[in-house]
């Protein structure tokens, strides 16, 4: 279990290691060395998903490590309070950004996906909805060039990595 520590609230998440074991080490990993420490949740957008994982507060991407394969083939849905990778239009373009789901998004599923190759669902929120439907609901607006973007900042001021469940 994984506990993402927000200016909101904590959000405590599991990940799927055995559908989605790339992904999951992956977040893992990113989490264990302290590099979401102080990143924002930068898209935010009411009813689809909260993203975050990337961007300092002044809206510049960290330094990531090389890309991950796209699992989304590995049957787990885009289901409201699950955790997908990030990606650009290159399905196996996935790095430390992540999203989580706000409500059920089957469109983002492999087989539902318009580009036939679908976002990674790694994981779920076990406990602190109550944050993720917060952090939804703040107002966003345009900034440095990006839209949906929180206008107070939301930050992920850690993920504390338990190996108890």
């Amino acid at each position: 279990m994984l506990i993402l520590k927000t200016n909101h609230g904590e959000i405590a998440v599991e990940l799927f290691e055995e559908t989605a074991p790339v992904s999951s080490k992956n977040f893992h990993d990113y989490a264990w060395d302290g590099f979401y420490d102080g990143t924002i949740f930068h898209r935010v957008i009411e009813g689809f998903m909260i993203q975050g994982g990337g961007l300092t507060a002044d809206l510049r991407e960290k330094p990531n490590r090389a890309p991950i394969e796209n699992e989304a083939g590995n049957g787990e849905k885009n289901a409201k309070y699950t955790l997908a990778m990030a990606r650009t239009s290159d399905p196996n373009s996935a790095t430390s950004q992540f999203f989580i789901n706000v409500a059920d998004n089957s469109f983002l599923d492999r087989d539902e996906c318009q580009d036939g190759y679908g976002y990674a669902v790694f994981g779920r929120v076990v406990s602190g909805t109550e944050v993720v439907d917060s952090i939804s609901r703040v107002a966003t607006g345009n900034k440095r060039g990006m839209g949906d973007v929180p206008l107070e900042t939301v930050v992920i001021e850690s993920i504390e990595v338990r190996d108890d469940p």
